[in-house]
């Protein structure tokens, strides 16, 4: 099945991409612009002394076995462009294209994030006062950790109300779906969410946050928190196809994307449902996200009132220590969000001090990399700044000099590995990786980099004698010297 699969995507890349539309049609120089982002895909880790590639989108989709991609690009305050490549459903044999919905992971939580900061802007929520003070229909338990300090809302959109939960899995179609106080105290698929450290102690990703935050907001609201997100934001907005429901509703059906894992294989009902919607639940296009994107970045560079005070925007886009904003991340040249959700990737940015703001969205979970390399075309043809590609810097090796680091090597739980050299480098082949093998090339006598990532592996020595190495937190022994082996 998954080969047909693959046929009829691969027969369908050369119809992906579909014919201008609107003003795009009446503008050669635009469309020559968006020809050389779709053949200027470059890879996010650059090497030193080596060529740098560029890619086709299509050819690119096809190569990584990523079904579909759909970018927007916003600039003087209007959707500049908006273009589909490849397939939403390989199995309907449906293309992607500019409508096309998809989830937009953890995008969803500074869009989320805004109605809170209308609640705030209304004069209803203190963002500095204890959140037990709004919520009615659950509680945070309070133990030895809210002694001094309470979990508040600028905590929870911030990450440091010292809170459990990084992320929520979802649950399959059909599922019972439990409530949200269910989920906050661990009757769903995970933990409880709980203060497991002083609130405002330091930063800790915390998706269960937002989702105290989805509640406090309901329950001020008195009403669903997909309807006040309805009412409040996507209408208003002109988000018409956007929708924090979960499940999905039976009308968007048609125009949403399958959710594809990195191996091919569709996430069974082609989607998760997300009751923490706050935190993950949101569908939209990238076109739609735009809107939102706009209403904030309007008001922050006009300084002037519009679909929110100056005040709040303000509030939203200040960064803490952590270049967290009440919602979105915040850093030097621009702001926004990231996402995933089963079988989805997405990417916002939205520049402070240029009209342009660019959404990306993929329906597989191997859909960062082309999300990115599409990130560095646009940067490029646009001259964007803060987007650049990450550098490693190749300092080749003898032969006799990579025979040092063969051998066989223990993970511990990841279980054993070998390292064989090859050509220039390292093949690293263990069951720890989901590829089975990573290629390593060196940056110095003993750091190494994987060639696709960028990770770093510094191997261990005592006496010039390799023991081991660290990557990524993890460590593996080098066992008995053995003769080196090579490919």
């Amino acid at each position: 099945m998954r080969i047909l699969v693959f046929l009829l995507f691969c027969l369908s890349c050369t119809t992906c991409t579909p014919p201008p539309e609107g003003g795009e049609a009446d503008d050669p120089a635009l469309r020559d612009k968006i020809t050389r982002i779709e053949n200027g895909l470059q890879p996010r880790l650059q090497i030193i002394g080596f060529d740098v590639p560029k890619y086709n989108v299509d050819e690119r989709l096809q190569e990584l076995g990523i079904p579909g991609l759909s970018v927007a690009v916003l600039r003087n305050g209007e959707v500049e462009w908006a273009r589909g490549y490849g397939m939403a459903d390989s199995t309907d044999n449906r293309p992607v294209t500019p409508e096309t919905l998809f989830q937009a992971g953890s995008i969803s939580k500074p869009v989320a994030a805004t109605s809170a900061m209308q609640l705030f802007e209304r004069g209803v929520l203190d963002l500095d006062a204890n959140v037990n003070d709004y919520l009615s229909s659950w509680r945070v338990p309070d133990n030895e950790f809210t002694t001094r300090e309470k979990v508040t809302t600028r905590r929870l959109l911030t990450h440091t109300a010292g809170l459990t939960v990084h992320g929520f899995p979802g649950y399959p179609r059909g599922a019972v779906l439990p409530s949200v106080p269910d989920i906050l105290d661990g009757r769903g698929n995970t933990d409880p969410v709980r203060v497991f450290r002083e609130p405002g102690a330091g930063y800790k990703y915390s998706g269960g946050g937002y989702t105290i935050m989805q509640q406090l907001v309901a329950d001020l609201e008195q009403r669903p928190f997909a309807t006040v997100m309805e009412d409040r934001v996507l209408s208003p907005l002109g988000m018409s196809s956007s929708t924090f429901e979960n499940p999905l509703p039976q009308r968007y059906h048609a125009r949403a994307a399958a959710g594809y894992y990195t191996d091919g294989s569709v996430v069974a009902g082609n989607w998760h449902v997300y009751p923490e919607m706050a935190a993950a639940g949101l569908w939209t296009t990238p076109s739609e996200l735009l809107l939102w994107a706009n209403a904030i970045q309007e008001v922050q560079q006009s300084q002037e009132d519009g679909f929110l005070k100056v005040g709040t925007v303000t509030e939203m886009l200040r960064p803490d220590d952590n270049d967290m904003g009440l919602g979105p991340y915040v850093v030097e040249d621009y702001f926004g969000h990231g996402g995933a959700d089963e079988g989805f990737r997405a990417e916002l940015m939205i520049w402070k001090d240029m009209p342009i703001a660019v959404a990306v969205m993929s329906n597989s979970d191997a859909g960062s990399t082309i999300i990115w390399e599409m990130l560095l075309s646009i940067a490029e043809e646009y001259d964007l700044p803060g987007i650049n590609p990450r550098t490693r810097t190749f300092a080749a090796q003898t032969p006799e000099a990579l025979a040092r680091f063969a051998g066989q090597y223990r993970l511990g739980d990841g279980g054993d590995g070998s390292i064989v050299v090859k050509d220039d480098g390292l093949t690293f082949s263990s069951d720890f990786f989901s590829t089975g093998s990573v290629y390593l090339l060196p940056e110095s006598d003993h750091t190494f980099f994987n060639k696709q990532s960028g990770t770093y592996y510094e191997f261990l020595l005592e006496e010039e004698v390799v023991t081991g190495v660290q990557f990524a937190g993890q460590h593996a022994k080098k066992m008995l010297v053995e003769e080196p082996r090579s490919e």
